[in-house]
């Protein structure tokens, strides 16, 4: 078959070409897929680095002149001072290297070489910078090139990053012979929108029409909703609706052929969010529903660690010379953390402030820190992309080496081979390290990491006394500053400091097991994995959704008569795992044993409302009260205390229209107090210590401290 690739980012055999992960995963999978005997093109941008390319390759210059214009629809709330349409003129060129069997068509015009050094454009130049459309206009010049280069021709369009892409599934979907394969790189928010008059341009340029309507949803009613609303977006898991947005997954989700996931974890977090602070709020929108109603084409392809650096010999770095040669110290335990540079997605604000704390009562540990703020190579000036994280650095300087280049992979092999440890506490579930993990693991390293869904194949979640365990887990995290998360990591890093020195034989059997599962990833297997899934989608076959997966999200109504009687296990255990009674009583009687586990789960997710519901059927007039008088608001001085208990809860924060307000304390019993009574019911997100995050609204007259037990049980 004939794979197009489309992707803003893919040339992974050169440090000059890449900005992240992306990178690696497209260039592996596409010489993987050649070298297994399929003809293989990438479209993606030349990124202003031609001069670059000619002079390192074979670059062939093609008669690809295609002059066209973007048209700009700008939300005039985000782009004030702008005029409200512009029309970029691009005059778009191609230019080809064939590469280790693969065809790399490198697109080049006004827009695409912008930000040679960056690629891609910072977040914050939304409103400001039109150098932010960068990516649209690959969208446009790349679909406009894909359809001109490969005219009639039957191929499989697999598009990376539903951002990069969206425009795709929707164009091509009336064109009998392009299957169009959306794969999801990371997990941007599931919500996030593009302003609708710009997709109905584009959609308009391209003569397709979409049902736009179908992909809105409702505003958010009530006073829960709407502290969801005001709250959420600071999660980085959805962002604040526009007027007239329009969410541009569940468009792709709804017009594309197949979804591609690289990991099960990947697969689960996408398609339920649970135990997040959007899970509620996403169960209620539109792409929830798309999300189950496409199940059917979701599969997980892998990802894996590239051949390559698994063949590299770890024998043949001296890891004393790596380290005396960044000025540390060769004796002690060395701690590694290699990505680009992003805060708060990678969680490096947390990172340095945990190496801050160890290094200031344990002196002795090495830290080798790369932030990439820039592509690498040998013509590239990198400025330090943080204040705080090199002042920390310069007070270190014989303990901690920063540097803010991408590396070269002889330099992250070397690197990597001297590290004893590896850091990774990314955050909100947005960015992972899928193959930078893999990738220290595969030499041995035990991973510091967040217990996150997305990379639960890498087993660091598990206890660490565990036969399977790799290494130690930080909590997950959905808050920009988090000191829940700086204590966890300063934790974690000094109890494997004192592993490594105190019990070197369950470091090597951590270390050990790191290797050994890392190296079971290989890019042989992801690439065969989804050459057959491609095929059977060519043939009519989808990947289906199975009853396990159904039962495991809780979507029991997905279920036929005949899964409930030969999934009658897996039913029955989710539905427990759940506190779902109506789920269970599908497949099995529910007698008191069954009540009081259903009550269990409930209380332990702090689903409420359930757990209203499962009080009343035991007659557990003491845990009903208990949970009735679970909050608290009495006068205090020329104000009120609020105080909410829960034995469970490890953070209790309180939201309101006029702000929002954590409460203190410990154990199970945190308080506020505030300068007057709210005037509506009070809203309450909870981090539980199983690192779940649960909502919770109450009456403000079930709450008074006169109000009677029980005069106001909720049930919804």
């Amino acid at each position: 078959m004939h794979i197009v690739q489309f992707a803003f980012e893919s040339v992974g055999f050169d440090v000059r070409m890449m900005r992240g992960g992306l990178a690696s995963l497209v260039w592996n999978l596409a010489r993987e897929f050649a070298d297994q005997g399929h003809r293989v093109s990438v479209i993606t941008p030349a990124h202003g680095c031609l001069d670059h390319l000619r002079a390192r390759y074979p670059l062939e210059d093609l008669d690809h002149t295609d002059r066209h214009t973007v048209p700009l629809v700008l939300d005039p709330d985000v782009w004030p001072g702008h005029p409200p349409a512009i029309d970029l003129h691009l005059t778009t060129r191609a230019h080809l290297l064939r590469h280790e069997g693969v065809d790399l068509y490198f697109l080049s015009d006004e827009y695409l070489d912008l930000l040679p050094e960056r690629i891609y454009p910072a977040r914050s130049s939304e409103g400001t910078d039109l150098a932010f459309f960068k990516p649209l206009v690959f969208q446009v010049s790349g679909l406009r090139f894909l359809r001109d280069r490969f005219a009639g021709e039957p191929v499989v369009v697999q598009a990376y990053e539903p951002y990069y892409h969206y425009l795709l599934p929707p164009v091509l979907k009336a064109d009998p012979n392009a299957l169009v394969v959306s794969t999801l790189a990371s997990n941007m928010p599931i919500d996030q929108q593009i302003h609708r008059p710009q997709l109905e341009a584009l959609l308009k340029l391209f003569d397709t029409e979409a049902d736009l309507d179908a992909l809105t949803d409702p505003p958010p009613a009530g006073a829960r909703a709407e502290a969801m609303a005001a709250h959420l977006p600071s999660t980085h898991l959805t962002e604040r609706k526009k007027a007239d947005g329009i969410g541009y997954f569940a468009l792709t989700a709804a017009t594309a052929d197949l979804i591609d996931f690289l990991t099960h974890g990947q697969l689960d977090f996408y398609s339920t969010l649970r135990d997040t602070p959007f899970e509620e709020a996403f169960r209620q929108l539109t792409v929830a529903r798309i999300v189950r109603h496409t199940a059917e084409r979701q599969f997980v392809g892998g990802c894996a660690v590239p051949d390559g650096w698994l063949a590299r010999d770890p024998a043949a770095v001296d890891r004393a010379e790596v380290l005396t040669s960044l000025g540390l110290d060769p004796t002690l335990p060395t701690f590694y953390h290699s990505a680009r540079f992003s805060v708060h997605h990678k969680g490096q604000v947390e990172l340095f402030r945990a190496i801050e704390a160890v290094l200031a009562t344990d002196p002795d540990v090495n830290f080798v820190v790369r932030c990439a703020v820039a592509a690498g190579g040998d013509d590239v000036t990198v400025a330090a992309g943080d204040p705080y994280f090199q002042e920390v650095a310069d007070r270190h300087p014989d303990r901690v080496r920063l540097d803010w280049a991408m590396a070269d992979e002889d330099t992250l092999h070397r690197e990597a081979v001297a590290a004893d440890f590896c850091l990774f506490p990314s955050k909100f579930e947005l960015d992972s390290f899928l193959i930078a993990q893999g990738q220290l693991m595969a030499f041995g390293a035990v991973p510091i990491a967040t217990a996150q869904e997305v990379t639960t194949h890498y087993r660091h979640h598990l206890p660490r006394r565990h036969r399977d365990a790799t290494g130690l887990h930080v909590p997950r995290s959905f808050t920009e500053d988090d000191p829940l998360l700086t204590a966890a990591l300063t934790a974690r890093i000094r109890e494997a400091a004192r592993l490594h020195r105190e019990d070197p034989a369950e470091y090597r059997r951590l270390s050990d097991n790191a290797r050994a599962l890392a190296r079971r990833f290989t890019w042989r297997r992801a690439a065969t994995t989804r050459l057959a899934t491609f095929a059977a989608a060519s043939a009519g076959v989808l990947p289906g959704l199975t009853p396990e997966r159904a039962a495991e999200y809780g979507w029991f109504d997905s279920l036929a008569d005949t899964d409930r009687i030969t999934h009658r296990r897996e039913i029955a255990d989710a539905a427990l795992r759940l506190g779902d009674l109506a789920a269970y009583r599908t497949v099995a009687p529910a007698g008191r044993p069954e009540l009081e586990q259903l009550l269990a789960a409930a209380l332990e997710r702090a689903d409420f409302a359930r757990c209203a519901d499962l009080t009343t059927l035991l007659d557990d007039t003491g845990t009903a009260a208990d949970l009735d008088r679970r909050c608290l608001v009495e006068p205090a001085g020329r104000g009120v205390r609020v105080e909410y208990r829960l034995p469970h809860a490890e953070s209790v924060l309180l939201l309101l229209p006029t702000g929002e307000h954590p409460l203190t304390g410990a154990d199970g019993r945190y308080e506020t107090v505030l300068p007057a009574e709210p005037a509506g019911p009070l809203v309450f997100l909870l981090r539980l210590r199983s690192g779940r995050f649960a909502w919770d609204e109450r009456p403000l007259d079930a709450c008074r401290s006169t109000a009677p037990a029980g005069a106001a049980r909720e049930r919804s």
